[in-house]
């Protein structure tokens, strides 16, 4: 698929090392036609499964943002939307650091939040993104791996 095969409506796609902004994602679906906005900001938290997290590291297959791509077309194909964007990081973050953000905008609000449930979950399930806890002991425990 070449860039002009995209789609008009995937708006901005990245897995970067750096801080991750929710206003470059919003301003990435804004758009005159949309009425309702959803952005969803996933946020590392101090636990799982009972265990306190000390940090995550992610790390993603040379194909992620390819896989992203793909995600985001399908998602755009499956909902009636006005734009997506979503963006991951990778890299060492702290606890309360932004490590996902996934946005849809719409005509209507009930699009936008289908389209964004719809985006992140797809994201979580086929983009190969892994997750690496550390725990405050010291285990560790790659999460999302083949």
């Amino acid at each position: 698929m070449s860039p002009r095969d995209h789609s008009p409506a995937v708006r901005l796609l990245d897995l970067r090392e750096q801080p991750l902004d929710p206003a470059e994602v919003l301003a990435a679906v804004a758009d005159p036609h949309a009425g309702g906005v959803n952005l969803f900001v996933g946020v590392v938290r101090d636990h799982d499964g009972g265990e306190h997290v000390a940090h995550l590291d992610y790390s993603a297959h040379p194909t992620a943002l390819d896989r992203l791509r793909e995600v985001a077309e399908g998602v755009v194909a499956d909902f009636e939307l006005v734009a997506v964007a979503a963006v991951h990081r990778v890299g060492r973050l702290a606890i309360g650091d932004t490590a996902v953000l996934v946005a849809a905008s719409a005509a209507h609000r009930g699009q936008a939040y289908d389209a964004s449930r719809a985006l992140i979950d797809r994201l979580k399930a086929q983009v190969p993104v892994w997750k690496h806890q550390v725990f405050a002991d010291g285990r560790e425990e790659w999460v999302g791996t083949p």
